[in-house]
């Protein structure tokens, strides 16, 4: 699924980087605290949708080499931030809609959820289900 498809899929609009509309996006995850994007995301190109709008998401997007960062909720970054991601090439999206409707319609779309590294009680136990 392309950027594009994306935003007319959410309604969202093109913060920055409307440009790469026709990048590719392999997957998304969603969340709103940094560490369980680093902790978890084990993929490029992966569309990062979240509620957090600091700087330190396109920090995380450039680092982690991830295809876009969706905001929900209505939230928008500072000019800074903004300004920030143009630079780093990292497009941002912005949409009215809640978290899980935005993921429920990408899903619905056929975009999949993001290869994720193994949770801690899957190192201890694979075969055991989460206590």
């Amino acid at each position: 699924m392309k950027l594009r498809e994306v935003a007319e899929l959410v309604g969202a609009g093109f913060l920055t980087g409307e440009e790469l509309a026709d990048r590719e996006v392999s997957a998304a995850f969603a969340a709103d605290l940094l560490s369980d994007v680093l902790a978890m995301v084990r993929e490029e190109g992966v569309l990062l949708i979240t509620g957090t709008v600091t700087a330190q998401v396109v920090r995380v997007a450039e680092v982690m080499n991830l295809a876009g960062v969706l905001f929900v909720r209505g939230k928008l970054p500072a000019k800074s931030t903004v300004d920030y991601a143009a630079a780093a090439g990292i497009p941002l999206l912005a949409t009215p809609r809640t978290m899980y409707e935005a993921c429920g319609v990408l899903y619905t779309h056929g975009l999949p959820g993001a290869k994720r590294k193994p949770l801690p009680y899957e190192h201890d136990q694979p075969s055991s289900p989460p206590p």
